[in-house]
């Protein structure tokens, strides 16, 4: 059992439900995983329909706080763990966000100047209806369905193959002149009329009904048993592609025309537009009739029609420069703010969350909303007790938009920050930005002695963009904190180890057994090799995202050489320090940051150790043929062919690193009409210098 003496259900408060039912939610699912996917169950039956029955009278007197993964919600077990990963050859990137017209204008300005064209060129877009389903990338090969994939975190997938054969509109092999290789991406989803009867049969059955279409379809597609795939109403429409040697057309619209003559799905809304105002026209088209297509949408995705000048765009961050989800409106509601909590980042950042009275906005049951800060606290002059407009747009953390004056109680107090950290109560300060301004954020001082910054940094470190460590997530992490089996990162890799000689295995843990204890240590196992770039987002530097590491990993190469030159920028000056602060996208903020996080000892400690369980590979190169890959890359002067953003695109695309300054260390300078100091440099590092022409001839793109 659980616990000896569980609080009646009808003496729960609302926070202690909340709490409870996160509990169990994470407890049932490590049974489900245990007994439908290791065939090693943990617990007897009986036991287990305990904590079933528990958490349903929960849930029954607290149906505002049923949760997306409820228990109650999975048809079957979880289903992470079985699928196999796939490495897509392409990253699945998703589209940087729109929520205005002046979004969608903006978007089209930035392709003129990007591109350098003038108002008078024509800039062609398609537009189409954004669907509201699960991501999904098909490879074909010799026309034939081999592997489905899904999004995952962009890089890699789940291996979804055999549900996604069941799928009727999904055509197993191609027709027409489709060719030998091509991956096809595009959405499953399910019709509202299907999405209505399938809860009908579900609760005939007795069976718990789905929130949503989109649940649906993610949970119907994420099956161990495809049989039970097959009996679910999937639907499928293609809109883009993956790796493709060869293309049937040069622009969007053509490819897309090209899928439906081999028999795939496409969305008859795709429309051609050749301005802003016809953009907007058609967005506003679809959203009039977005209650009438019978499946859900979210917004209108544009994309630049010409397939060359998505090339030349290229990508920012994870997101195409060529593409925009224009989305709806943001719905809105109003609740009660019934407390004010304050979360401790792995940073140090204090961060003021709303808890809120349970409201559904577009369809979603909110509980929390971000406050972002203590100035935005003051400004909105938010307190607790206040009735508040809660707005959601997409997949856009909820926000508190304002209160409702004549609803406020009348012993509602003004809201003070704390000046310490509510977990170590260390002094929390606002440092002092450039300028003398104060950062927006409050942040502890307490460092790694706070217990909230270790916990959250071991959560980093395990998180999928980072290490990605399967079953050990938050609240696991959590847990072994708390009873010390791992205080920092390395203590992960010698879990196993010290496992061994423990007097406590946990296999004796309560809801844990050998099976599930022998699959964390094979998750674990998997991960003692990491990408460059995975390891340096997983050290939790702030400032230092994905995009930021990726960029680090290509400039550095090895983590050996990365290790090595920030300790000697340490100084902040000379040819280290210069050379970071050159990289492209690497500011001095950013430069500062992960220079300080090396100067402290204690941090070097935990890379040092951790090395020694864990193997770092050099992050591969993005164009292995071009004659540029691994060169790096300065450009200077006029450009005439090409705008500065688009010669940084180009070279990056090829393999190139990109930086801001030359040293002894670069390896080509393209240089224009009126470069100067840049030039100087060159001669004396003996640089080669070539012009833009050269430029295009070495890449073989003349």
């Amino acid at each position: 059992m659980r616990r000896k003496a569980p609080t009646p259900v009808e003496d729960l408060t609302i926070m202690e439900a909340s709490a409870e039912l996160a509990e169990l939610a994470g407890e049932i699912a490590r049974h489900d995983r245990a007994y439908f996917e290791q065939d090693a169950p943990i617990i007897p039956d009986a036991e287990y329909d305990v904590l079933r029955q528990r958490n349903e009278a929960i849930e029954a007197r607290f149906p505002e706080l049923i949760r997306e993964d409820s228990p109650s919600r999975r048809v079957g077990a979880g289903v992470v763990e079985k699928f196999g990963k796939v490495r897509h050859a392409v990253p699945m990137l998703s589209l940087a966000n729109g929520f205005s017209d002046e979004d969608a204008s903006d978007f089209v300005g930035r392709i003129r100047r990007f591109l350098n064209l003038d108002d008078a060129q024509p800039v062609d877009i398609t537009a189409e209806p954004k669907i509201d389903g699960l991501s999904i990338s098909l490879r074909y090969e010799n026309r034939k369905l081999v592997q489905a994939a899904t999004r995952g975190d962009g890089f890699e997938g789940e291996n979804v193959t055999a549900n996604v054969m069941t799928i009727a509109q999904v055509p197993k092999r191609l027709k027409g002149d489709a060719p030998e290789i091509v991956e096809v991406r595009g959405e499953i989803y399910m019709s509202h009329a299907d999405f209505a009867a399938l809860n009908d049969r579900q609760a005939q059955a007795g069976e718990k009904v789905f929130a949503n279409p989109r649940n649906a379809a993610a949970g119907s597609l994420r099956q161990l048993d495809s049989a039970i795939t097959a009996a679910r109403p999937l639907r499928f429409f293609a809109y883009a592609w993956g790796e493709a040697p060869v293309l049937p057309a040069d622009t969007q619209m053509g490819v897309i025309e090209a899928f439906a003559s081999w028999g795939l799905p496409t969305n008859p809304l795709m429309k051609l537009c050749g301005s802003v105002e016809e953009l907007l026209a058609h967005y506003r088209l679809i959203e009039s009739q977005r209650a009438e297509l019978g499946y859900d949408i979210d917004g209108v995705v544009y994309k630049v029609n010409r397939l060359d000048w998505q090339q030349r765009l290229g990508f920012v961050s994870r997101s195409p420069r060529w593409g925009l989800a224009h989305k709806f409106s943001a719905e809105k509601a109003m609740t009660v703010l019934e407390k004010i909590d304050i979360q401790v980042g792995r940073t140090g950042a204090l961060t003021p969350v709303a808890r809120l009275k349970p409201v559904t906005v577009g369809g979603v049951v909110v509980t929390n909303a971000t406050l972002h800060n203590e100035d935005e606290i003051a400004r909105k002059d938010i307190r607790e007790g206040d009735t508040v407009i809660v707005q959601r747009a997409g997949d856009v953390i909820p926000q508190i938009l304002g209160f409702v004056a004549e609803k406020r109680p009348v012993d509602a107090k003004p809201y003070h920050f704390p000046q310490e950290c509510p977990v170590c109560q260390s002094h929390a300060v606002r440092e002092e930005r450039a300028g003398g301004k104060l950062d927006a954020v409050r942040r502890c001082t307490g460092g790694l002695i706070c217990a909230a910054q270790r916990v959250e940094r071991l959560k980093h470190f395990a998180s999928r963009n980072a290490f990605d460590i399967e079953g050990l997530g938050d609240k696991i992490i959590a847990e072994f904190y708390a009873d010390e089996l791992i205080q920092w990162p390395h203590d992960i890799f010698t879990l196993e180890a010290r496992d061994k000689g423990a007097l406590k295995r946990l296999k004796n843990r309560e809801g844990w057994g050998e099976a599930s204890v022998a699959k964390l240590f094979e998750a674990i196992d998997q991960r003692r090799s990491i990408a460059l770039d995975r390891f340096i987002f997983a050290l939790g530097i702030r400032h230092v995202g994905e995009t930021t590491a990726r960029a680090l990993a290509r400039a550095y190469g090895t983590v050996a050489h990365f290790h090595e030159q920030m300790i000697a920028a340490g100084p902040m000056e000379g040819d280290a320090w210069n050379e970071l602060n050159a990289i492209d996208g690497i500011g001095e903020v950013v430069a500062e940051a992960v220079v300080q996080f090396f100067g402290e000892p204690h941090n070097r400690d935990v890379v040092d150790e951790l090395l020694k369980h864990v193997t770092v590979t050099s992050l591969e190169a993005r164009s292995t043929t071009s004659p540029v890959a691994g060169k790096t890359v300065v450009f200077t002067g006029a450009l005439e062919r090409m705008t500065r953003d688009e010669a940084k695109a180009m070279a990056e695309r090829l393999g190139a690193k990109v930086s801001g300054s030359v040293s002894k260390k670069t390896d080509l300078l393209v240089a224009g009409p009126g470069a100067g100091s840049k030039l100087k440099d060159a001669e004396k590092y003996g640089v080669e210098v070539i012009d833009e022409n050269a430029w295009f001839e070495r890449v073989g793109e003349a």
